[in-house]
């Protein structure tokens, strides 16, 4: 950790940096966060790649290729040191507070705990005037400041499976809306019948950072008849108008969703960058079809989808081995074919990797906005980039090479919590065999094994997560973040995954053992290679400013 002003830098992963405020005050760190995040944006040096406040820190995300970690220190010591003083909009969010279990199921108990009644406990909560911190856990979620001392309380030891839309929820000292329906560990008081995030909308997230929120309390009846603004219709996974139809989905497999490069630019809204899990899997199948490196293709996890093809077109399976028919001959991966209109496509198991890519000359359209990740559902339709031509296949060459071997080694950095664990906690993370679990999916690969130490609290003022960081929960299970990962996380983390190794987790299926081993950042960098994210041209840049977001987007 290196000290820069009024900030330290932490190394987080080859391309990852932490900036600490560590004199400052919880408001105070925010704001310095915060205000940097925005001189970034406007500035945008060439390979930064993300700038995302937490609650104390700000992480920056940066192609080590392109830019140094030394350039990157100056930039961000060249900006003022001051907090941002400027002022946001100021909004107010109807609220039914309720003892109800699809309403407020845990505030009578924090009622209990503060020595108040239900009635004054959400009394001093609507009459607190709250700051919108950051976004972060999903998109549109916004972490506000304000919430007076008497209302903190600790999330929930083990987190719900499900959290309605529109939850109002405590966490700690900061409150909070769920803007769909999520997994979630706040505590909940009531529901507010607002829509915090739309694709569509510009900007698409309700609350930026700089604003202000006041809770408005209503009547059962005034949330009754606002409640269908929560009821959010699933959409295709593309609109026609950004392509052509090709296929339509029969039975949709285990977990399959169209894929490309990460997006970046919208994680100030809480949106996650996604993209493929194993990027080289999905460069391989596009590099033998002739497609450019950022083409779309169906990402198939475990078991494949069922299709119908709509439309002539070439294309090409890529996994290790796998079950796949086109009108009930078999085909292997690696292998272009040629499908026409009424053809019958079914992939079955994959042995040997968790995920394969069925790659498309021209490549598969995806929305222009990115939002919360879908996957696809019987009788959706999946779009061809009509932008791109699709010609025919370029060479055969097999299946996608994937490394073989029972058991993985899995080389990490040291987290940017480490001094949080036990040594003994450390131990059994480098030392200990463990497993992924059934649970794993696109958010966070799950591990099962020897439980990690650590020195309190699991919690840490949420911050900006990285593809490959560890984190673990109170359980001690460690859990490997994805390309789905929420923006910003709470959870301490002790290692980080290096760029070059995430691939063998992306493709470890359930119950493979994985194991880990500790290098240095050096080392993280001379096993790197350019990434198909690091190719992608930066052409058609610009900034807007929204209120007081601030985005920077990329043509």
């Amino acid at each position: 950790m290196t000290g820069a002003g009024d900030f330290f830098l932490r190394d987080v992963a080859e391309g990852a940096v932490l900036v600490e405020y560590a004199g400052p005050s919880d408001e105070d760190a925010n704001r310095r966060a915060v205000s940097r995040a925005r001189s970034l944006a406007e500035r945008w040096p060439a390979g930064l790649l993300a700038a995302v406040p937490g609650a104390r820190t700000l992480l920056v995300e940066f192609d080590p290729r392109r830019l140094s970690r030394g350039r990157l220190a100056r930039v961000l010591r060249s900006d003022a040191g001051a907090a941002d003083t400027s002022t946001g909009r100021a909004l107010r969010i109807p609220v039914f507070y309720g003892a109800d279990p699809a309403i407020g199921p845990d505030l009578p108990e924090l009622a209990r705990e503060a020595g108040l009644s239900a009635e004054e406990f959400s009394r001093r909560h609507s009459g607190a005037d709250y700051r919108v911190a950051f976004l972060g856990f999903a998109p549109g979620f916004a972490y506000l400041r304000g919430l007076p001392g008497e209302l903190h309380a600790a999330r929930l030891s083990t987190p719900r499976t499900r959290v309605p839309a529109g939850s109002v929820g405590i966490g700690g000292s900061l409150t909070g809306i769920y803007p769909g329906e999520t997994p979630g560990g706040w505590r909940l008081i009531g529901r507010a019948p607002v829509r915090l995030f739309e694709a569509s909308r510009d900007p698409p997230a309700l609350l930026l950072p700089g604003d202000t929120v006041r809770f408005e309390p209503i009547t059962r009846e005034d949330f009754e008849s606002r409640r269908a603004i929560l009821e959010t219709s699933r959409k295709t996974m593309s609109s026609p108008g950004s392509g052509s139809p090709l296929f339509r989905v029969i039975a949709p497999g285990a977990l399959t969703s169209v894929q490309g490069v990460p997006r970046r630019g919208w994680e100030i809204y809480g949106v996650p960058p996604g993209g493929a899990m194993d990027l080289q899997s999905l460069a391989f199948g596009n590099a033998l079809l002739g497609n450019p490196v950022r083409a779309a293709a169906l990402e198939m996890t475990l078991v494949g989808p069922e299709l119908e093809v709509l439309a002539e077109a070439a294309i090409l399976l890529t996994a290790a081995a796998l079950e796949a028919s086109l009108n009930g001959r078999p085909v292997a991966a690696g292998q272009p074919l040629r499908v026409r209109a009424g053809d019958h496509l079914s992939i079955g198991p994959l042995r040997g990797a968790a995920r394969g890519y069925l790659c498309v000359a021209g490549g598969l359209a995806r929305p222009d906005r990115p939002g919360p990740p879908q996957r696809l559902a019987s009788g959706d339709t999946v779009f061809a980039d009509s932008r791109r031509r699709a010609g025919l296949p370029a060479r055969a060459a097999g299946p996608d090479p994937l490394v073989s071997g029972r058991e993985r080694t899995i080389r990490v950095l040291p987290g940017p919590q480490r001094e949080r664990f036990e040594p003994e906690g450390i131990a059994t993370f480098l030392n200990g065999v463990y497993r992924v679990s059934s649970s794993s999916d696109r958010r966070g690969i799950r591990l099962e094994g020897p439980p990690v130490e650590n020195r309190g609290a699991s919690d840490i003022p949420p911050e900006g997560t990285t593809l490959g960081g560890i984190q673990v929960p109170k359980d001690g299970k460690p859990i490997i973040l994805g390309p789905d990962r929420p923006v910003t996380g709470g959870y301490a983390r002790i290692a980080t995954v290096i760029a070059a190794d995430f691939r063998l987790v992306a493709q470890a299926p359930p119950g493979a053992p994985l194991r880990f081993v500790q290098v240095t950042l050096a080392e993280a960098l001379a096993a790197s290679s350019p990434s198909p994210e690091s190719r992608i041209p930066r052409a058609g840049s610009r900034i807007t400013r929204h209120g007081r977001g601030l985005e920077r987007r990329r043509g």
